[in-house]
């Protein structure tokens, strides 16, 4: 009941900010000029707000601020530990990223459409989503995240857009719904939403309440979201469709965010049913990362093949929750962190990549290492960082999750790793060679939203807007390789945050328990 601190402000200032900037660009929204130049200064405080709470989280712990002085479980709560802070910064980051490279790829259309305002809320969503307290709250940032992707899915109205936004739609209102219908199951057993109030009382009603099965739902719901292995067909058919910064950041951050509720709900909140789903999610885990390494390695446009490999990555971030330990948890995060990053850098590559070539098919696009010999550079390390290989932000995860498989005798998932990784290396080998390595062919046809963009570029240079992005996050993937020492030990903090939550809880209720 007392003032609130500056770092409690902290906890929802990420999302007042973007909820704040993207409604006064909406009411600005015919002086489109604009919005770029108050967007990107607007995501530059949102980094260094995250950064903020990062730091005072990592040295103070969890903290907690509740709306309107409601006191804990009955207020809504903002509850952020290590996990949510540092997914929350790298979002932030790659946010930034987005909204640099959209200076130059969204046209004066996407502008007046709302690219902005829609980034803006975009990030409302995801920020809320991972600093959110309360499991309902969880539920209303998905939505928000959700309604703002369909908006910038269908920026340019072109067919394949709506084909596209009509698969992605169908399968994430499908997954909403079973969220939802879960959220109202926990609140007939519980009679709370508070997320620490469920991890309190949890063990209480195991003998009685039927939480395996809710446990399930959530694996099911966050797994459609996350494009988890059988329901990750949609991922692949609609990623590709709207423009190269659109994709970049969904790939980047939203099957993070459905990751991120699974570490949540199953490793915080019902850690005993996640051991009892584990040989199940294990399976799905394998099956991800292989059948999306395969799919890549199958395709020949440059966005789908990336579609596949985002696939891929949710398998390795969903091995690591079927472990449990806390090596594999932490794995996850790590993982998660190297995914936001690198994704977000290999569609804005890609999208640099068809610009030079003309054409984002791999039957016609060559000869990018003779006409831009350090592009090529920083597509060959973040080609080796999606490959796993040394020294590599991908190479720690991949690292972790093979040690701490091996650790619990799970040498199947051992070797789904391994192979994947090795399929994921000929992918991306095959890439370079056919796109950057072999000589030059004749002109070719874009097809799809960047079209306009991408035929016309006889006399295209990568200018700052692009560059800038690109060299920021291969810098981040490099750093991280050769590093890793402070992003692991941040990683584990969480992992050991999720699996023994006294701290988030006296965060949440400091006089020992609810009400």
């Amino acid at each position: 009941m007392e003032p609130a601190r500056f770092e409690q402000w902290l906890t929802i200032a990420p999302v007042a900010l973007c909820l704040t900037v993207g409604a006064v660009l909406m009411m600005i929204r015919h002086n489109i000029r604009l919005h770029g130049m108050i967007a990107v200064p607007a995501l530059v405080a949102l980094v260094l707000i995250d950064a903020l709470l990062l730091a005072h989280v990592a040295a103070q712990g969890p903290i907690t601020f509740m709306m309107g002085r409601w006191l804990p479980p009955f207020g809504i709560a903002f509850t952020v530990d290590l996990t949510g802070a540092l997914l929350a910064l790298t979002a932030a980051i790659v946010a930034l990223a987005g909204g640099i490279y959209a200076l130059s790829d969204i046209s004066d259309s996407g502008r007046r459409y709302g690219f902005y305002p829609l980034l803006l809320v975009l990030m409302a969503g995801v920020s809320g989503a991972f600093l959110t307290g309360d499991i309902f709250n969880l539920y209303v940032w998905f939505e928000v995240l959700l309604i703002s992707s369909f908006g910038l899915l269908i920026l340019g109205s072109e067919r394949q857009q709506i084909d596209g936004a009509l698969k992605y739609a169908v399968l994430n209102l499908i997954a909403t719904t079973l969220f939802l219908i879960t959220v109202g199951y926990i609140y007939a057993v519980f009679g709370t939403l508070n997320m620490a109030d469920i991890a309190e009382n949890a063990d209480g009603l195991r003998e009685t309440a039927p939480l395996v099965t809710i446990a399930a739902l959530f694996t099911l719901a966050f797994g459609m979201k996350a494009a988890a292995f059988p329901v990750n067909f949609w991922l692949p058919a609609s990623y590709h469709t709207p423009r190269v910064v659109v994709s970049a950041l969904f790939a980047g951050l939203l099957t993070k965010v459905g990751i991120y509720a699974l570490l949540r709900t199953m490793i915080m909140l019902f850690p005993v049913e996640r051991e009892a789903l584990s040989l199940v999610i294990a399976i799905a885990a394998a099956a991800t990362m292989i059948l999306g390494a395969l799919g890549a390695l199958a395709q020949s446009d440059l966005r789908r093949f990336l579609g596949f490999i985002v696939v891929s990555g949710i398998g390795y971030m969903l091995a690591g929750v079927s472990i449990g330990a806390q090596a594999g948890v932490s794995a996850t995060i790590f993982y998660a962190v190297h995914s936001i990053v690198l994704m977000m850098a290999l569609y804005l590559v890609a999208g640099v990549a068809a610009r030079l070539g003309g054409t984002f098919d791999l039957h016609g696009l060559a000869g990018l290492y003779r006409r831009a010999p350090a592009f090529a550079y920083l597509s060959l390390a973040l080609f080796f960082a999606g490959s796993g290989l040394p020294p590599f932000s991908g190479f720690w995860p991949k690292a972790m999750l093979v040690k701490a498989s091996l650790d619990i005798g799970a040498w199947w998932l051992t070797a789904s790793i391994l192979i994947s990784g090795f399929v994921t290396t000929i992918a991306f080998g095959r890439l370079f060679l056919l796109a950057y390595w072999r000589p030059a062919l004749g002109p070719a046809t874009a097809e799809g939203p960047d079209a306009a963009a991408e035929t016309d570029d006889a006399s295209f240079a990568i200018g700052w807007t692009s560059g800038l992005p690109i060299l920021m996050l291969t810098v981040l993937v490099v750093w991280f390789g050769l590093f890793p020492e402070q992003l692991m030990q941040l990683t584990q903090g969480a992992a050991a945050s999720l699996a023994d939550p006294r701290a988030y809880l006296r965060s949440v209720f400091p006089t020992g328990g609810a009400l």
